[in-house]
């Protein structure tokens, strides 16, 4: 008997202007004919002897009130538009009924446009799991059901087809406090030195286990953890401003994430195979993608990897050409955090990964950060500024600034250092007063220096640096934004005084 996919359902989303595959299962060498009937669009194609199937529609427009009919199952209220997957991990996860004007959203959600096939967060294949994704569906827009939707990728869908006049359909692909490496196979992680020391970790962490006493100490840590959170939610009830060592002091030891093993949802690989590998080869217009803050510990690694990992979605999704827009990291820290970099440096990391792969985008937020607050609420400029770079760079809006000054290069003459930047041709604007600029000499210890605007370009001095050697902006987990160009998005944070990470030589097997 044929089965589709899950992801096919009614109110599903099907990319317009490119063609489309559908596939599922059955028995081998049974017959599929797949058609869309309004547009006079069908297919025919033999269950492998796998027991898969993939058969490919040709393409069709934009356009709502279809049907698609799979050997005698049709699947109703079927549109043509647009289709973005949206990756990540909990910002990109933190859902639209939690977000700042979120409850004013859902008021308005029916008349969006926006549909969604949210991945169920089940990372371990059981009887469980298989009925989860089984269950799961496209859903349209209402505020019964968009409430948990991905407020990121809503609000930059919902822009999207203001401007484009089609449904825009979001596949939420996300797990809040993933890794990188999580959403790409072990082959990947095993040929490239960077995934090499997550492959490591968790070897020694299951050392000597076997599957059940893995499984029997994830099951206690969740049951452990949901009472822990019960204890948690009523501490910030009594106390939403309550210090984390008092919650801690209350509730007692916060077990999170839980043993690794092979019921952990952050095993490398895990959500690679359990989530993102279930709904490929659907056909998408490309990629939303916010993550990188449970890399913090490893962020020289982090640009080769997210390199890698682009390479393989693209694979997967058969196009080696889908555009792949990523949030770069706001401000960051927690209160009485020692300052270390480590955001600094996945900032850098995510800005060489634009500009060295194709077809990317970044969403510079710099400014969207809470300190001591991991998970900003306002996250109608992230949806923004995603959209913005997906009408610039996906659908042909040349003359739209999407993007805000990036470093492009510097000089110095006599004590005076004077950097030029890209996408500032308007000029650029400071909010508040000039900070964030550091000048070092030779000895490469840095200090505060004095910024002039002038056009696209910005001239630094420092009284301590007389001859100044390197500049940077903003090389801080948490600080004052300062600097934006005149639509209003931050300068990207950069230094000079490193020479580019290299990225490993890419390899797949």
């Amino acid at each position: 008997m044929i089965h589709c996919a899950p992801i096919f359902s009614d109110h599903m989303i099907l990319q317009r202007d490119k063609n489309i595959a559908v596939f599922g299962t059955g028995t081998p060498g049974e017959t599929v004919t797949v058609s869309v009937p309004e547009r006079s669009r069908s297919a025919t194609g033999t269950v492998a002897p796998d027991g898969t199937w993939r058969v490919t529609l040709p393409p069709a427009s934009g356009g709502t009130d279809c049907t698609l009919t799979v050997n005698d199952r049709t699947f109703t209220d079927v549109a043509f538009g647009e289709v973005w997957l949206a990756g990540g991990q909990s910002n990109m996860e933190f859902m639209l009924k939690d977000a700042k004007g979120g409850a004013e959203e859902l008021k308005h959600c029916a008349d969006s446009g926006v549909r969604c096939f949210q991945v169920p967060r089940n990372t371990f294949v059981d009887a469980a799991y298989e009925k989860e994704f089984q269950n799961s569906c496209w859903q349209t827009a209402s505020p019964e059901t968009c409430g948990t939707w991905s407020a990121v990728a809503y609000l930059a869908a919902k822009e999207l087809v203001r401007k484009l006049g089609v449904p825009v359909g979001i596949i939420g692909c996300n797990f809040g406090g993933s890794s990188v490496s999580c959403w790409m196979p072990e082959t990947d992680l095993q040929a490239h030195a960077a995934g090499h020391a997550y492959l490591d970790d968790y070897r020694e962490a299951v050392q000597g286990k076997t599957d059940a006493e893995m499984i029997a100490a994830y099951d206690e840590y969740v049951e452990y953890h949901t009472a822990w959170t019960k204890r948690m939610e009523q501490c910030y009830q009594e106390d939403g401003n309550m210090k984390w060592d008092e919650v801690i002091r209350r509730c007692g030891e916060n077990r999170w994430p839980g043993p690794m093993g092979v019921k952990s949802p952050y095993r490398p690989s895990g959500m690679y195979h359990t989530m993102l590998k279930r709904v490929a080869p659907y056909t998408l217009r490309g990629f939303f993608y916010y993550q990188g803050e449970n890399d913090d510990h490893r962020p020289d690694t982090y640009a080769t990897l997210l390199t890698v990992m682009i390479s393989r979605w693209r694979q997967d999704f058969e196009d080696d050409s889908l555009p792949f827009l990523l949030v770069q990291l706001p401000m960051f820290a927690y209160e009485d955090a020692p300052e270390n970099g480590t955001w600094s440096k996945l900032r850098e990391a995510q800005m060489r990964v634009y500009r060295t792969v194709k077809n990317t985008g970044i969403a510079v937020i710099l400014d969207c950060g809470e300190l001591g607050n991991i998970h900003p609420t306002d996250k109608h400029p992230v949806g923004h500024r995603l959209a913005l770079l997906a009408r610039h760079l996906v659908y042909g809006e040349r003359d739209l600034a999407a993007f805000g000054p990036m470093y492009r290069s510097s000089a110095v003459s006599g004590d005076t250092m004077t950097v030029w930047f890209d996408h500032a041709q308007q000029g650029m604007e400071w909010h508040g007063d000039p900070t964030g600029f550091e000048l070092a000499g030779g000895d490469g210890v840095y200090h505060p220096a004095q910024a002039v605007l002038d056009g696209n370009a910005v001239h630094l001095t420092c009284d301590a640096v007389p001859a100044p050697c390197f500049v940077r902006y903003n090389w801080v987990n948490y600080g004052a934004v300062t600097l934006f160009g005149t639509n209003g998005i931050p300068a990207a944070p950069f230094r000079t005084d490193t020479l580019a990470m290299p990225l490993t030589a890419l390899k797949f097997e």
